[in-house]
């Protein structure tokens, strides 16, 4: 089976795992994905080719046949916060496709944090029971496959992360430099402080991590990496890390 750009197999190759990167890899045609350069995952257990699809905004259809071309087949989506750019919506006027479309495809459970299910209900419209609710360190099987969700509030009340077998998947909770906006409905930067100094931090430093966005020429990068150059990891007091980075 081939490996796309972006994409970081473990050494246990039963993983599906691929990175697509919204404006090239689908939604080329979007004006606003190509401007917001979102990452859409794919995560899956390659033995059964059954799949999850984390963040499926802009073109879910599309994201749907490229896993089929790969030949997996999507059971589920994870969405790793409620904004527009990843679950769909309108933002700025614009409507953007998301799970609300994907739903119309495949019949599939969505998967979020307890603390973001109304938030995801209000921005994509979807019916109360076609979300399923979490709480902090969950653990969701896809054939032999487990990927644990880390509930990391801050960006929103509901944020997570995807922690598969040492490849965490951040949303918009951490990227490779900076981190998420805390002055968008829902946001705290004391939460966000907890969640990236004393949770995300303390990860084995050898965590890929791999964000919602392409800000940066790099599609991942170690969390010992982050550790060292990312300064909202840095050891700090709320005080102190609120100062420099609340916004």
């Amino acid at each position: 089976m081939r490996h796309a750009a972006g994409e970081h197999p473990p050494p246990d190759t039963e993983v599906y795992l691929r990175q697509l990167l919204s404006g090239r890899d689908f939604a080329r045609d979007d004006e606003i994905a190509v401007q917001m350069r979102n990452y859409a995952y794919a995560v899956g257990d390659r033995g059964s080719g059954e799949a999850l699809l984390v963040d499926p905004a802009y073109a879910p259809d599309e994201l749907v046949d490229l896993l089929a071309g790969d030949g997996m087949r999507v059971v589920g989506a994870v969405l790793t916060h409620y904004h527009a750019d990843h679950a769909g919506g309108s933002m700025a006027g614009h409507a953007l496709a998301g799970i609300a479309e994907l739903l119309g495809s495949v019949d599939v459970p969505v998967h979020v944090q307890k603390a973001e299910r109304p938030w995801v209900e209000r921005t994509t419209g979807v019916a109360p029971g076609s979300l399923v609710a979490h709480d902090p360190g969950d653990v969701l099987r896809v054939g032999s496959v487990e990927v644990e969700l880390l509930h990391t509030p801050g960006h929103t009340p509901g944020s997570q992360c995807l922690l598969v077998r040492g490849t965490l998947l951040t949303g918009d909770t951490l990227f490779l430099r900076g981190c998420g906006r805390t002055d968008l409905p829902g946001g705290d930067p004391g939460e966000l402080y907890e969640s990236l100094v004393r949770g995300l931090a303390a990860l084995p430093p050898s965590t890929v991590v791999m964000p919602g966005h392409a800000y940066e020429p790099a599609p991942s990068a170690s969390l010992e990496t982050l550790v060292a150059a990312n300064p909202v990891l840095f050891p700090q007091t709320r005080e102190q890390w609120t100062a420099r980075f609340a916004r």
